[in-house]
């Protein structure tokens, strides 16, 4: 059975529906703070807070996991507002799943981010090995989960795996409170308005994922040979690096009447201390990462997707016609 903590989170609630399409949703277990909004949930489901450790312990020894998908976290925006928050949930939680893997010798996952680097990490082709000099709170959160996935491998023998993720742009789940959450945004604002005003301003390059992309790299690295892997911190994965412009540029390209205004708030220092561009050769060479998706392709994808969702049947008529 395979556990998944935040499951209601932007990515898993793609990943879970993968796995259950996979493995059948009898051989999952999807956890959060809060239930799913669908009732019944589509796989077995059960309320939990990985800041409680006898709550973690309680849930693991109730059941026989072969997998643990450990997705619970707070956020960057959200993180730098509560910063404790942040801490409690990102470190704290990672260290009780990284126990209870410990103990029952139980392979992990966990998501890293590229906010583990920092304004003195070299912006262009980020190596793997690199400085990490994070300025939020959540940065300091992801680099302290990476030693801290090092350490329980080395020591432990855990086999701890985890991917440092670029922003992540998905459909089934709303913006989550990340400083990458405008590329989601943008794409629900222009259908549902036509326009959107963005937090961060237009020649503002970041790397970006599409969302089968992100679960497809989640999926390589857990089958992955583990004598391959040379990465127990969180391997480099990449895609494809746009600003706010030329994401709102493709998004005219199938909306022409679509206005794009930037109005830069604190999120803009975060997302200007992080990298423009990803070099992910280890995870290529280690697991033969490649990813799938280009920007246009993302792009008409997204809009059918959230023109579905939003109920804009005149929208999704038009992109089927092209």
């Amino acid at each position: 059975m395979i556990l998944i903590t935040g499951a209601n989170g932007q990515i898993g609630v793609d990943l879970t529906e993968t796995l259950s399409a996979r493995h059948g949703a009898d051989r999952l277990l999807a956890t959060d703070l809060r239930p799913p909004q669908a009732d019944p949930p589509p796989v077995p489901f059960e309320v939990l807070d990985v800041t409680d450790e006898r709550a973690v312990e309680r849930l693991l020894d109730r059941h026989e996991f072969t997998q643990i998908i450990h997705l619970a976290g707070i956020l960057s925006a959200t993180g730098q507002q509560y910063p404790d928050l942040c801490w409690s949930v990102n470190v704290t939680g990672l260290k009780h799943m990284l126990d209870a893997a410990r103990q029952r010798q139980i392979p992990l996952f966990w998501p890293s981010s590229i906010a583990s680097f920092g304004p003195t990490t070299p912006r262009t082709d980020t190596p793997q090995h690199t400085i990490t000099e994070p300025r939020t709170m959540y940065g300091v959160t992801k680099v302290t989960g990476e030693l801290l996935s090092q350490f329980y491998a080395a020591q432990y023998g855990v086999d701890v795996r985890s991917v440092r993720f670029p922003g992540v742009v998905g459909h089934a789940a709303p913006p989550g409170g990340g400083t990458t959450d405008w590329a989601v945004a943008m794409f629900f604002d222009a259908v549902s308005r036509g326009s959107y005003r963005c937090f961060v301003g237009p020649d503002t390059r970041m790397p970006m994922m599409y969302m089968p992309d992100a679960v497809k790299s989640v999926l390589d690295l857990l089958a992955a040979d583990a004598d391959r892997l040379t990465v127990r911190t969180s391997y480099n994965v990449a895609a494809i690096s746009f600003t706010p412009a030329e994401l709102a540029d493709a998004i005219s390209r199938y909306m022409p009447g679509f206005t794009c205004t930037y109005v830069p708030d604190y999120r803009q220092d975060i997302a200007d201390s992080w990298p423009q561009s990803i070099d992910d050769s280890s995870a290529r060479n280690d697991w033969d990462w490649l990813p799938d998706y280009g920007l246009d392709r993302l792009v008409f994808d997204m809009l059918m997707n959230v023109a579905r969702r939003l109920g804009h049947t005149s929208l999704l008529e038009r992109l089927k016609r092209r």
